[in-house]
């Protein structure tokens, strides 16, 4: 005999005591009789057996109603297990009601209330009807392994995994965490393969489950790639003077333990009364108070960590820095430029040289003319602290031809390292003339920079010129 066979023949037992304690006739003989005990009208079902999909912690009600019940007696089973006779409860779990008359309602359901419940008649067919209960589960994830930290070295494949769990089965989403552009998706799987890892690969990766039971929920892996020291500088070149501070900046990336060492022309540095270390974060600064000549020189900072050693140099210098060009690419005439630009110094510059020459070109290749070698005076104005600006017209030009220019300056330090090649453009005969105030404030709008009254002065110094050019 079945365990089904035993459980239904367990049911009839039950439902025949409780007839007969109703005082019900024996099975088999129907509950209404016509006239001459001749059996009428049998009970029947008028709901219909149905899945139901329930989430954890809801409540369900499965019905069961029933027409012409009479005195039979109406039973709640599951399994061998009897959970109601009539009105009467057999279950001790007291999540379990009957409702209306013979509903029977499940608060709080779980998990192992998934399955089949059968409401059965007692008559002498003893029919059933049956509910099949599935129970929806939110999702759950976590990380592997549970602390969500995983550490790798720069170069090695790395698999990040976290288990997700429910009903249904989950979605699982990997997505890379990124405080100023958003999350970015990387993967639909419950793994992420990451390949030659970086440093631009650490971080914290978000894994995400969802099965649309309630909200999705998720878990976050801290990737840490280990690797020697990669270090960055905000300037190669540091223009400084005597008597003034100065500030070194280098910045360590990734790897906190990293030790850092400063370094002046191959000699370790130590902290003075002038001379102080310190950091902000992933930044290492070294600041110079009162800077004297002996301070000069090429600096170094150097990162140590278990994996190597990396290094970057910093040049201090009071030469100026190399000029920058601020002019328009184009000429507002056709045989003469305005060339204009700005040297980073400190102390007032002695010599500026400009040297231009015209780029010789046919259909084929282009050769490069003589020098022209141009000694100017520097002038007074400076468009800021620490920066000169200066302007000189270039006169006897070709129209239509292509010309570049180059600067160097000179103060008490010495000469600057010569700028990058200047390239500029006289118009030809064809183009319609421009005004060179057009050519002026285009150069303004180009060099971005607030050069206050000094530079109005310049301005009509330069419109001066224009009107001298023209004129001769």
């Amino acid at each position: 005999m079945t365990s089904m066979d035993r459980s239904k023949m367990f049911a009839k037992l039950i439902l025949a005591l409780l007839n007969v304690l109703a005082g019900q006739h024996q099975p088999g003989v129907c509950q209404d009789m016509g006239d001459g005990g001749v059996p009428t009208v049998l009970p029947k079902f008028i709901s219909r057996g149905n899945l139901y999909k329930v989430t954890t912690g809801d409540t369900v009600t499965l019905p069961c109603r029933v027409q012409n019940l009479g005195t039979f007696i109406l039973l709640w089973r599951r399994g061998s297990s009897v959970l109601t006779a009539g009105p009467l409860m057999i279950t001790r779990d007291n999540r379990f009601k009957l409702a209306d008359p013979y509903d029977l309602q499940i608060h709080g359901v779980k998990t192992q209330d998934a399955g089949d419940y059968i409401c059965q008649i007692g008559d002498q067919e003893t029919r059933d009807q049956v509910h099949t209960l599935e129970i929806l589960v939110p999702p759950t994830v976590r990380a592997v392994p549970q602390n969500g930290q995983v550490t790798a070295r720069k170069g090695s494949t790395v698999t990040l995994e976290c288990k997700a769990s429910g009903n249904p089965v989950p979605s699982v989403f990997w997505y890379k965490r990124d405080p100023l552009a958003g999350s970015t998706h990387l993967s639909d799987s419950s793994t992420l393969v990451l390949e030659r890892v970086e440093r631009q690969h650490a971080g914290v990766y978000l894994c995400a489950a969802d099965n649309g039971v309630r909200e999705p929920v998720s878990a976050d892996v801290q990737l840490t790639v280990l690797s020697p020291p990669e270090i960055t500088v905000e300037k190669s070149w540091v223009h400084a003077s005597e008597g003034h501070d100065v500030e070194l900046c280098c910045t360590v990336h990734g790897d906190s333990s990293s030790e850092m060492l400063w370094f002046q022309n191959s000699f370790l540095l130590d902290p003075t009364d002038r001379r102080t270390m310190h950091s902000v974060g992933e930044q290492y600064i070294l600041s110079i108070r009162n800077f004297q000549t002996s301070d000069f020189g090429n600096y170094s900072c150097v990162a140590d960590n278990s994996l190597g050693r990396t290094k970057k140099y910093i040049e201090v210098s009071g030469r100026p820095g190399p000029a920058t060009f601020l002019s328009p690419a184009y000429s507002g005439f056709l045989d003469v430029y305005n060339l204009t630009w700005n040297v980073e110094s400190i102390p007032p510059l002695e010599e500026v040289r400009l040297l231009y020459r015209k780029l010789l070109m046919n259909d084929t290749y282009q050769h490069p003319g003589k020098w022209h070698d141009v000694v100017l005076v520097p002038t007074p104005t400076r468009s800021a602290p620490n920066h000169f600006i200066m302007s000189h017209i270039i006169k006897g030009l070709e129209r239509n031809s292509v010309y570049e220019a180059i600067i160097q300056a000179k103060n008490r330090y010495g000469w600057n390292e010569i700028s990058d090649i200047h390239q500029f453009y006289t118009r030809n005969s064809e183009t319609p003339a421009e005004d060179v105030d057009f050519m002026m404030s285009s150069t303004s709008g180009a060099a971005r920079i607030d050069w206050g009254g000094a530079a109005a002065a310049l301005l009509m110094a330069l419109q001066s010129l224009r009107r001298w050019i023209i004129a001769s």
